[in-house]
């Protein structure tokens, strides 16, 4: 009987991620895209990434715990970036190319998603006026229509 429960519960939380997945997926992948400066019809990093980061989340999920996945999601995406962002230095054509890794993790993370500075801080282990420059920065660059001013 234990053995019915564990297996329903399983299956219950298997079908609540998949619906997490089919929700959020597209937005997710958006952000993947972002980060890695590909474009929407080339993103093999973007995805690799997702996968990753989803994978993840369905681990943790079914360790029992229960956190927001969407947030455990980007914040995992985020970090899985990071590590490998020395992958993705160079744009590979996406609206987000002229930006330096680190600008578009923070770009991203503040102005896409929404993410608060302390928190964004906390997640990149960063100083919080060290993310707002860099999220000035990349501001500039994209305002100046991703041309970066002569130092």
């Amino acid at each position: 009987m234990g053995t019915r429960r564990s297996r329903s519960e399983h299956a219950t939380r298997a079908r609540e991620f998949d619906a997490f997945v089919a929700g959020a997926a597209g937005r997710l992948l958006h952000v993947a895209t972002l980060l890695t400066a590909e474009t929407r019809a080339r993103n093999p990093y973007a995805h690799a990434l997702l996968t990753t980061a989803l994978a993840h989340t369905y681990a943790i999920r079914e360790r029992g715990r229960d956190e927001d996945p969407y947030a455990l999601t980007r914040d995992g995406l985020a970090l899985r970036f990071a590590r490998t962002a020395w992958r993705h230095r160079t744009g590979r054509g996406g609206v987000l190319g002229a930006l330096t890794p680190l600008e578009r993790l923070v770009l991203v993370l503040r102005l896409y998603e929404g993410v608060p500075e302390e928190q964004t801080a906390a997640l990149l282990g960063l100083p919080e006026d060290r993310v707002r420059a860099v999220c000035a920065r990349a501001v500039a660059v994209m305002r100046a229509g991703g041309r970066r001013a002569a130092a």
